[in-house]
């Protein structure tokens, strides 16, 4: 089965880049609010002053539309990229810049350079400074040599470096771009993170979907097994008219239920603690095998990982159905080793008793797969075979049945199986 416990790590993409002007970017990222309306008040303020009371004829015309020009201008800041492209706002923007110094030398007004401070932070915010920088500098030549030189029918009392410095306001428009590029690469970060929490969640919620899966087919698979041959016997025995031996199959599948739904409860007990206490399951699984004896502990007990201890419990299990079906009435005698750096589990069963007949060939075959496949996951190793049981000694001499002796040897032997994981 393939695993399901790997960490997952989903890539976070890299941050937005700065929202500069470009075709189809949202205006999310090329717009603040605040900004765009605290604009639009200096401007109805400003839009109110620079014309002068008592200003009338050609004069107060060409101010008024001096005035709605660069009001329209500014006002293209509410429109996204994708209404109005790139090269279009610059050549607004350049217009903007010429009305901005052609209304200081018509309206004769004090408040008339302002608007070309606002084209110049217009165009920093809007435009990599590769742009921006050549539309303020438009804006610095033009506002500052409109007042350098005294043009228009009136010479305001203003220094020509007023003019020239509005284009410094392009450095400002700048810094607020930039703020607004960090604001929205924080936002896209926080997305990502949260993307890759689902992610990770839901990967987790698989993996454990997979544990309880192998668990609860362990536990299934192996009971229901048993039970099945045990009815199979039964109805064999009943149709050879045996029925005291029809009777005790039929005790033995009642049996087998009753330890089913016992391990079945513990299975789902387990499930549901964050940490399993390993010596109290097993001991509470060799009993219910019908082995007194408990686990022998060795070296110095801890707490385990939950994944850890469930594989070990679930690996006793096995081995103690197979021993129950292979080798009915046999001792079994489990020991569990902890070493500095791993955990060792020992399940050994001796032959079947007389009397008592082997349930082989009543099990799916998979459980020792099964078995493998879960202590392959946490980097442990599993070896199961026939236990060598003590020497049979050596050779007593010349004329005596050897052969004989060590065929015994091996009939009488039992199994072993033996678990290894690193901690």
């Amino acid at each position: 089965m393939p695993s399901l416990s790997g960490s997952y790590r989903q890539r976070v993409p890299t941050p937005a880049a700065p929202p500069v002007e470009r075709r189809g970017a949202s205006a999310a990222q090329i717009d603040n609010p605040s900004v765009r309306y605290a604009t639009t008040a200096v401007l109805i303020l400003v839009a109110a002053l620079v014309v002068p009371s008592g200003l009338t004829g050609a004069r107060a015309t060409a101010t008024v539309a001096l005035l709605v020009v660069n009001c329209a201008v500014l006002a293209t800041r509410h429109l996204p990229a994708s209404v109005l492209p790139a090269r279009p706002r610059i050549a607004l923007l350049v217009v903007g810049a010429a009305a901005a110094a052609a209304l200081i030398a018509v309206s004769g007004s004090g408040f008339a350079p302002t608007f070309g401070y606002c084209i110049a932070g217009h165009a920093g915010y809007r435009f990599p400074s590769d742009r921006a920088v050549p539309i303020a500098v438009l804006c610095s030549v033009l506002s500052g040599g409109v007042l350098l030189f005294q043009l228009g029918p009136e010479h305001l009392d203003i220094p020509w470096y007023v003019g020239a410095a509005s284009g410094f306001a392009a450095p400002l428009g700048m810094v607020n771009r930039s703020r607004q590029a960090a604001i929205t690469a924080a936002l896209a970060a926080s997305e990502a993170a949260e993307r890759a929490a689902r992610a990770e969640a839901r990967e987790a919620v698989l993996a454990e979907r997979g544990r309880i899966a192998r668990d609860v087919h362990d536990v299934l698979a192996h009971s229901l097994a048993g039970i099945n041959m045990q009815l199979e016997m039964a109805d064999a025995l009943l149709e050879h008219g045996d029925l005291d031996q029809a009777r005790s199959a039929t005790r033995r599948a009642q049996s087998l239920v009753r330890e089913s739904l016992v391990e079945a409860r513990r299975t789902v007990t387990a499930l549901r603690e964050d940490a399993l206490p390993l010596a109290e399951t097993l001991t509470a699984m060799i009993r219910s095998a019908g082995h007194p004896d408990p686990p022998t502990i060795t070296g110095q007990p801890r707490e385990l990982d939950t994944r850890i201890a469930q594989a070990l419990v679930r690996a006793a299990q096995e081995a103690l159905t197979n021993a129950h079906k292979h080798a009915p009435g046999a001792p079994v005698t489990v020991t569990l080793a902890y070493a500095a750096d791993a955990i060792d589990l020992r399940i050994v069963n001796g032959p079947p008793r007389d009397g008592h007949r082997p349930l082989a060939d009543s099990g799916s075959g998979m459980g020792l797969v099964g078995m493998r496949e879960r202590i392959t996951l946490l980097g442990g190793t599993v070896t199961a075979g026939p236990d060598p049981g003590p020497d049979p000694g050596p050779d007593p001499g010349p004329g005596t049945r050897t052969d004989t002796r060590a065929a015994a040897h091996l009939l009488a032997r039992g199994w072993r199986v033996c678990v290894t994981i690193p901690t």
